[in-house]
C-alpha cells in the first residue's frame, strides 16, 4: 500500500494570476483540490515544507491527506508546475480519491537479485528501457515501485513486464509483453566476437 503523507494548507480565497503571484510573494504555492464530483477548491502551501517532500523518492505515486479549516481531504498529486529557470514549484494540482478510485500512474522500477544473473556475474550491463511502468491501480493500492528480479537472466536475454509479479489489482496499462530491461554483453565480450566473425570472414 502507499505511503499516505499528512499536509497541512490554507484556503485560498480567489484563483486567477494575480492571487496566485501574491500567494508565491508570501512564501506559499498556490495549489487546487479536484475531482470525485466535488468542486475544486483552491489552496496555498508553505513552500519549504512542501519542497522537502517534492523531492523525495515516489512523490507522484503517495497519497496525501490535505488538512483544510479542519477538513481533510484524500488527494493524489497530478501535476507540479515549476519556474522555467528556478526550478522552483509554482503550482500544484491533486486529485481528490476515494478507497475505490482506480487511476492511472506511473510507477518507479526498482531492480533486485542482480548478483544471481548469470549474465551481470560474467560482466554483463543491467540496460534498464523502462525506469518507470505506468499502471492503473486502486488508490488505496498504488505500490510504491515495481520489483523487478534479474535472477536467471542472462547475457542477450530480455526482461518482459510477463515475469514480473504486480501486486494484486496493478495492471500495466500496455496490453503487450513489452521489455524493461535488456542484459547487454559487456564490452569485452562484444569485441572478442568482433574479433571472431573478423577471423571467419
Amino acid at each position: 500500500m502507499t505511503q499516505v503523507i499528512a499536509l497541512a494548507a490554507e484556503v485560498r480565497e480567489r484563483a486567477g494570476k494575480g492571487t496566485a503571484r501574491q500567494t508565491r510573494r508570501d512564501g506559499r504555492i498556490p495549489a487546487v483540490i479536484y475531482g470525485n464530483k466535488q468542486a475544486p477548491l483552491t489552496i496555498s502551501l508553505d513552500t519549504r515544507g512542501f519542497t522537502r517532500i517534492l523531492h523525495q523518492p515516489g512523490f507522484f505515486t503517495h497519497l496525501f491527506d490535505v488538512t483544510v479549516d479542519g477538513a481533510t481531504h484524500r488527494v493524489l498529486p497530478r501535476d507540479v508546475q515549476f519556474h522555467p529557470v528556478s526550478d522552483v514549484p509554482l503550482h500544484v494540482d491533486f486529485l481528490r480519491v476515494s478507497g475505490d478510485t482506480r487511476i492511472t500512474v506511473m510507477v518507479p522500477v526498482e531492480f533486485v537479485n542482480q548478483d544471481k544473473s548469470a549474465g551481470l556475474k560474467k560482466g554483463g550491463v543491467l540496460n534498464i528501457v523502462r525506469h518507470e511502468i505506468e499502471v492503473t491501480a486502486v488508490a488505496d493500492n498504488i505500490p510504491e515501485h515495481i520489483t523487478v528480479s534479474c535472477e536467471g537472466f542472462d547475457v542477450g536475454d530480455s526482461i518482459h513486464i510477463s515475469s514480473v509479479t504486480l501486486p494484486e489489482g496493478v495492471k500495466p496499462t500496455i496490453d503487450r509483453d513489452f521489455t524493461i530491461a535488456t542484459i547487454a554483453a559487456p564490452s569485452g565480450l562484444k569485441s572478442e566476437a568482433a574479433e571472431g566473425e573478423t577471423a571467419a570472414s
